[in-house]
């Protein structure tokens, strides 16, 4: 493992109240007989994070009992119903200060994501001002490398459910794209028909 890689925090967001699932929390579903945020996390791990934060919100409190997150840094997001982007500011907020160069930023509810396609997203980030993207068949997708330089132009631009996209689309020409099609499929789960993806 590089230096720069040891240097990478995995981010999971997993802050999501599930609307659309009559609001079971994402990050309690259940996926191969755990909570989905256990499998998201080690997901992380597995890929080479050493240090993963996980950004809280809806059910925090039963997360924190009910999942199994070990050495995870776990971040409340008290303002998680606004959406993606207050997860992904108070995520980059909780690396401040770590000595993290990067994050390699995840979502919970993308289980069709796993470590083969973060690993590589990881392998091709640089330094500091590297900006990765995992890519499906040429289109920008999850995870995410954002390198700690961007931080802060991101943080500023991540409202709603925007996330980095408006900053990546602004600096599109610093993006290296990292196809990933072939070992992973992008799905959501949003709906009670997506929960049949679920293992």
């Amino acid at each position: 493992m590089t230096e720069n890689e040891q240097r990478t925090a995995g981010l999971l967001l997993a802050a999501g109240g599930g609307r659309r699932l009559g609001g079971r929390p994402k990050a309690l579903l259940p996926h191969r007989g755990r909570p989905l945020v256990e499998y998201a996390a080690d997901v992380l791990r597995a890929a080479g994070c050493t240090r993963v934060h996980v950004v809280l919100g809806a059910a925090a409190d039963r997360v924190r009992e009910q999942a199994e997150l070990g050495d995870c840094v776990l971040v409340e997001n008290p303002d998680w119903a606004d959406g993606m982007g207050s997860s992904l500011r108070a995520g980059l907020d909780s690396l401040a200060g770590t000595g993290a160069r990067a994050a390699l930023v995840s979502l919970v509810d993308q289980p069709g994501i796993g470590a083969e396609a973060a690993a590589r997203v990881l392998a091709a980030g640089r330094d500091e001002t590297s900006l990765v993207s995992a890519a499906y068949d040429g289109v920008r997708g999850h995870p995410v490398l954002l390198g700690a330089a961007h931080w802060a132009g991101i943080a500023a631009t991540a409202t709603g459910d925007r996330g980095a996209r408006a900053y990546l689309k602004a600096h599109d020409e610093a993006l290296t794209l990292v196809e990933c099609g072939d070992v992973a499929q992008p799905y959501d789960i949003d709906t009670a028909a997506d929960l049949a993806r679920l293992e």
